[in-house]
């Protein structure tokens, strides 16, 4: 571990480092989804801003393209890395299938709020299409991933959980 992270990690109340270690594979998963955020949205406004300037879509499909595959790499390699039970094609397979009824969970809110409550705001659409649905993508996608994506739990070594280390300890690589 990093020893800024050591130190940071070190000065929490040992409650919190507990539930740091309890709840880590969900922390990674949602850093994980920050993460890919972030590249979604960065190569869609590079792309729409500069050479597909009239072709906004395709500057977004190709941009959540990648945001994908970058997501099945870090889930695989660190949020869910000690987790597996599938040969890696039919994991990304599953991956790609999750992923897309990921997307159908997300947008099912704000269909439901414009279709059948017939709310047409702005506050209505950010709450069921930016709040609601993507709490209930990120929750559903949680879920598949641990149980149909990488299903058996220490499939692939473990790693240590986070821990104190002294000035005068050293970590085995």
């Amino acid at each position: 571990m990093l020893p800024l992270v050591r130190r940071a990690f070190s000065r929490l109340p040992e409650p919190v480092r507990f539930l740091i270690n309890k709840h880590r594979e969900l922390i990674r998963f949602a850093v994980v989804g920050g993460t890919t955020f972030v590249i979604d949205n960065g190569i869609w406004y590079a792309l729409k801003l500069t050479v597909l300037q009239d072709k906004v879509v395709t500057a977004k499909a190709i941009a959540v393209l990648v945001a994908v595959i970058s997501s099945y790499v870090l889930s695989r390699e660190w949020s869910f890395h000690t987790r597996g039970g599938r040969e890696r094609h039919h994991e990304a397979a599953l991956f790609f299938i999750v992923s897309g009824l990921g997307i159908a969970v997300n947008l099912a809110p704000l269909y439901v709020s414009r279709h059948v409550f017939d709310l047409h705001s702005q506050v209505a659409d950010f709450i069921s299409g930016s709040v609601i649905g993507m709490l209930a993508a990120t929750a559903f996608k949680f879920w598949a991933m641990r149980k149909v994506v990488f299903p058996e739990a220490g499939a692939r070594p473990d790693v240590r959980p986070l821990r104190v280390v002294n000035d005068d300890e050293r970590e085995v690589a």
